[in-house]
Order: structure tokens, then sequence, then C-alpha cells
């Protein structure tokens, strides 16, 4: 982020200007060294030419600097009369600086270019995991946002998708235990199912038994490769919108917050926690329930990961969800459309805790596309 920062501050209509800086302090420090007294000789400040250069030039750019810087010293110092030049010792003195300074960029682009090689990693694999989704996508109008408590990581093990099917539209909304590469690469495993299972299997059970099964076999070979992640487990919110009841969502709680129903007349607060986490299901508790109920078309369903619940600000209260989104549409009806619900879930989680966030937050909103009131067309 640094590096992207300072490349747009040193161009100007995509031309490069970082070899302004040290050229204009070469210049000054001539023009200092000229226009004083032999008692106030600064010419071997010219040292630092090749060091600001290496700062924020490449090592070619830091490497001419460097031999301008020299040719300069030897100009400026040889105008004077001999009792007063610097002589050979700042000469020296320059010509390492300026070595050192090639070297410092050297070894400065190629970090810089290793860490935009590992960002480009984490990008891929940030959208591997969650994958773009459009803003209308089989019958649903969604929007999401993923902010990640490790800002340099980018990833982690929050997670979320909708994979349309022959038998309605399903919805997967997660969060993995742990943090680091073993919840990316479970929350991998477990989307991975969710797209196919969510595709071929008629019955929404099913699809959670396939995931509760996925969640087992994948720990059973991390535990294999003698890592120390075999009590992993995730907690989710597993949702089919059916394609002949446009009035009814099926819901599965596995141990994940309480979805939210928002809509113009208030928040409703859906079944949650009323089933074991995935991973727990050889305890022999049996599945989560599937709950079937009354959906709106006029409402929005919200799903959070605990990043945002378990917000806290100075004083060590939580976030209040619940009470603030329903403020928020009190004053404001349009507030249940999904990009500005997830906005101001967002902002206000990052106002709250002020922007301090100790775990991965996800926020997710998502509700059947119906008449646009622009266009009065069916969005799809």
């Amino acid at each position: 982020m640094e590096y992207r920062l300072r490349r747009q501050l040193l161009r100007i209509r995509g031309r490069s200007i970082a070899w302004v800086p040290p050229l204009l302090l070469l210049v000054g420090i001539v023009l200092v060294d000229i226009n004083t007294t032999e008692r106030f000789q600064i010419v071997s400040w010219i040292v630092l030419v090749p060091g600001i250069a290496a700062a924020i030039c490449g090592p070619w750019g830091t490497a001419a600097f460097a031999v301008l810087s020299l040719v300069t010293y030897f100009v400026v110092d040889n105008s004077w009369p001999d009792a007063y030049r610097a002589g050979p010792g700042d000469f020296v003195l320059v010509a390492l600086g300026g070595a050192l300074g090639v070297l410092a960029s050297a070894v400065r682009v190629r970090r810089e270019q290793q860490m935009l090689h590992i960002r480009d990693i984490a990008e891929t694999t940030r959208r591997t995991v969650l994958r773009p989704l459009p803003p209308v996508w089989a019958g649903l109008e969604q929007a999401g946002v993923y902010l990640a408590a490790d800002v340099e990581a980018q990833v982690g093990g929050d997670f979320y998708d909708i994979q349309p099917g022959p038998h309605g539209t399903r919805v997967l909304v997660g969060d993995v235990q742990g943090k680091g590469l073993g919840a990316v690469e479970t929350a991998a495993a477990l989307l991975g199912t969710f797209r196919e299972a969510g595709y071929h299997e008629a019955d929404l059970a099913t699809v959670a038994e396939r995931l509760e099964v996925r969640m087992v076999r994948h720990r059973g070979h991390t535990t294999a490769l003698g890592r120390d992640d075999g009590d992993r487990f995730a907690t989710a919110v597993l949702l089919c919108f059916p394609a002949g009841t446009p009035d009814t969502i099926e819901l599965i709680n596995f141990g994940h917050e309480p979805p939210l129903a928002v809509g113009p007349h208030g928040v409703r607060i859906l079944p949650g926690g009323d089933g074991l986490p995935l991973g727990f299901g050889d305890l022999g508790l049996g599945r989560p329930p599937l709950h079937r109920m009354p959906f709106g078309p006029e409402e929005t369903l919200l799903i959070v990961t605990d990043g945002v619940t378990e917000a806290r600000d100075g004083a060590g209260e939580f976030y209040p969800l619940a009470r603030e989104v329903a403020r928020a549409v009190e004053a404001d009806p349009g507030r249940a459309e999904p990009r500005r619900l997830v906005r101001r879930v967002r902002d206000g989680v990052l106002l709250h805790s002020g922007g301090r966030l100790e775990d991965d937050t996800t926020v997710f909103a998502v509700r059947r596309a119906g008449e646009d009131p622009v266009r009065g067309r069916l969005q799809s």
C-alpha cells in the first residue's frame, strides 16, 4: 500500500518525477556552496543526493545521481583555491555514499517487487475464496464487504457465496475458527463443496450434510499431514430461496450469528445458534434443524460474522447491530437496499471500533430482485 501511494505521489500525468527531489537537493547544495564564504563549505553534503535517490528512484537512476554527484563535487571543489578545497577524503566519501545508495536502491526495488508478488498471490487467493458476484445474480440482489483484521493478509476465514441451481438459489455465509492460511484452506474446501452440492442436491438438508462431511474429511486430511488444526470448525448460515415459493426461505444455522430480516417495517431476528458448528457432527447430537419461514419481497436478509457483533468501542461495549440497523431503516426505509445496508453496517462498525478490527469482518446482504422503481423492469 505504501509503495503504491508513493508511486502515485511521484507521478504527474503518468510520468515519473522521482528524479526531481534529488536533483533539487543537488542544485541547492551547489548554489549554497558557491554563494557562501570559504568558512561555510557544504559541498561534501552532496553525499545526501544518492541517498535520497535510493529511497525513491530505481538502481539506474540512483547510479546516475551517484555519478553526477561525483562530477559536481569535483567541479565545485576545484573552483576554490587550493587552501579551501575539501580534498580527496570527502571525494571518497561521496563515491562511497553513491555506491551504497545504488546498493540500497537495488535492495529496495527487489523487496518491493517481492511484496507486490505476495500481494498478487493474496489477491488471487481472496478472489478464489470470495469470488466476485454480480450485483444481481440468480434472481437475487446482493452486496457484501469483507474486512480482514490483518490488513497485509487481505484474506482470512470468512466466506460467502451464491449458487444458483435447478432447485432454487442457495446462499452460504460462514466463519472458520482461527486465522491464517489454515482457515483460508478450510473456507475454500467448504465453498467448493457448497458450489457442487448446492447445485445438484434437491434437499437443503442434504447440502448441509455434505458440508459437514467435507469438514470432517478436511480435518482428517490436515491431521494426517501432522498439522495441529484437527479441531478446527466453522459457523455458517445456509439458505435457500426456492424458485416456486417466492414468499418463503429455508434456513439452516450452524451455530452462526442470527441473520436479520430488514424491511421498511422494521427488523426481525431469524433463528440462530440452534445447530452445532460444522465439524461437530460427530458428537451425535443430530443435525441442525431446517427452518422454513416467510420472507417478504421487500425484505433484505443481513448476515454478519462475529467481527461485527463483537466489535468493541473504547468503553468495551459491543456494537449494537440490530438496534443500529433498526434505527437506520426507521429514519430511511431505503436503507434496506443491500448496498446501502452493507455500507451502513460497515461504516458503523468502523466508527464504533475506532477502525481497530480484532477479527475478520464480513457483512453480507441479499434479497430477491424485484421491480426496478427507476426503469420499471424486472431485474435478473
